[in-house]
């Protein structure tokens, strides 16, 4: 009977010890579906990099759950339509994770079709993760369990973004020009109604939208924007869209200020150049000069592919991800996603949360404004000798809003 009582506790343990570590040594696929061809192929081609590179950095003992990432590259030439059949090839591929972040029109297409997959195959469920498509709505009105954003909303960046301006008594007109797709409107829409409040006598002066990713000349509207009297501008433009946006504004002599939210992505230091310095504001989770390992892990990728590395939310991608999967001792989608759901992790910008309610990061945001390096910010994006320096740090309670999102949960 002791034998018997003996052989029970050790099979036991030995089974409590295989589920604790299901997952160690497991190869988990993340399909990435971006453009890596068109105008903003520049921009994807840069974060794929960014994805392979922290697979290699985070995989095996590297993370907690002590698994191995690998990441296989769909280009959906920024169409929603080319990323339904990406993330159909995936799936037949056995990709249980995807990630995306260009184009909220894509982010939209991509969590309607991951709902109606998870509700019709049970056991094969897909997760999202969405580390730059910022449309509010997608944890509010649209909010899934299957999708998780990294990135900070509009919502968000805005409220960081005007609470900098209406401390600014120089700021008296603005123009909005954004892209035409929702990303674009929700930039314009939680502009105006943040300076109405909190800075009423600002007087917006003009607003446009323009195609994405097709303008190739904007000195038409650089123009219009000139002729409003604005001193400063608001815009959500991403790629070939800011840095074209931001070359014309100097060809021009447009001395106004530009806020922007992506300043240090590809193309547009270098449009910018010395002739934008203190003009150009960016409201992110990240910067260029955050210091500690994440200038290493720079380094090492510029010198690796003389390029520059700006999405920090790949970093909470692998460290979040890895920690869920840890917690719950498995790489299946539906135990990792409730895992994820609430959790408080340490990012590469301090301690975050994956709220509960909408699957949207809670983290501190900076506004950052170019200039040239120096001692305290050395880093230099595309070799111009020119820096995003910090000037303000918005903590994650300052930063965050309000969800609307009643989430359905599976079970």
């Amino acid at each position: 009977m002791k034998l018997m009582i003996k052989a029970l506790t050790g099979a036991a343990m030995l089974t409590c010890a295989f589920t604790a570590f299901a997952q160690k040594g497991e190869t988990v696929k993340i399909a990435w579906i971006d453009p890596l061809s068109g105008l903003m192929a520049p921009v994807g081609t840069n974060q794929l990099r960014s994805f392979q590179f922290f697979a290699e950095k985070f995989s095996g003992d590297a993370n907690p759950a002590g698994v191995k990432f690998e990441v296989v590259g769909f280009d959906n030439k920024l169409s929603p339509a080319e990323s339904l059949t990406a993330l159909q090839a995936a799936i037949d591929q056995g990709v249980r994770y995807i990630a995306q972040g260009n184009g909220s029109s894509v982010a939209g297409a991509l969590i309607d079709a991951v709902n109606r997959h998870n509700s019709r195959n049970p056991g094969k469920e897909v997760v999202f993760l969405n580390y730059a498509a910022v449309d509010p709505d997608f944890t509010n009105s649209k909010c899934s369990f299957w999708h998780f954003r990294f990135d900070a909303d509009t919502s968000m960046k805005v409220e960081a973004l005007t609470t900098f301006m209406k401390d600014d008594p120089t700021i008296k007109k603005v123009f909005l020009i954004n892209q035409n797709y929702s990303h674009g409107h929700q930039v314009a829409k939680y502009a105006k109604e943040n300076l109405k409040r909190k800075r009423p006598d600002i007087e917006i002066v003009g607003e446009d939208l323009h195609p994405l990713a097709q303008v190739r000349d904007f000195a038409p509207y650089i123009a219009k924007i000139r002729a409003s009297g604005a001193d400063s501008v608001i815009t959500g433009n991403w790629g070939s869209d800011l840095a074209l946006l931001v070359r014309a504004a100097n060809e021009a002599g447009f001395n106004g200020r530009f806020f922007t939210y992506y300043t240090g992505v590809t193309g547009t230091p270098t449009a910018l150049g010395t002739n934008a310095e203190g003009r150009v504001y960016q409201v992110a989770y990240n910067h260029y000069n955050m210091g500690g390992q994440m200038d290493r892990w720079m380094a090492e990728f510029k010198q690796r592919f003389n390029d520059d590395f700006y999405t920090g939310s790949v970093v909470n991608i692998y460290k979040g991800l890895s920690q869920a999967m840890a917690n719950a001792k498995s790489t299946d989608p539906v135990k990792v996603a409730q895992a994820f759901s609430g959790m408080k992790f340490q990012g590469f910008n301090g301690e975050v949360e994956m709220r509960r309610l909408d699957h949207q990061l809670q983290q501190p945001l900076y506004l950052t404004r170019w200039q040239k390096t120096d001692a305290k910010h050395p880093y230099s994006p595309e070799n111009t000798g020119m820096t995003l320096v910090p000037v303000r740090e918005f903590p994650a309670y300052v930063a965050s809003t309000p969800t609307s999102c009643q989430m359905r949960r599976p079970g």
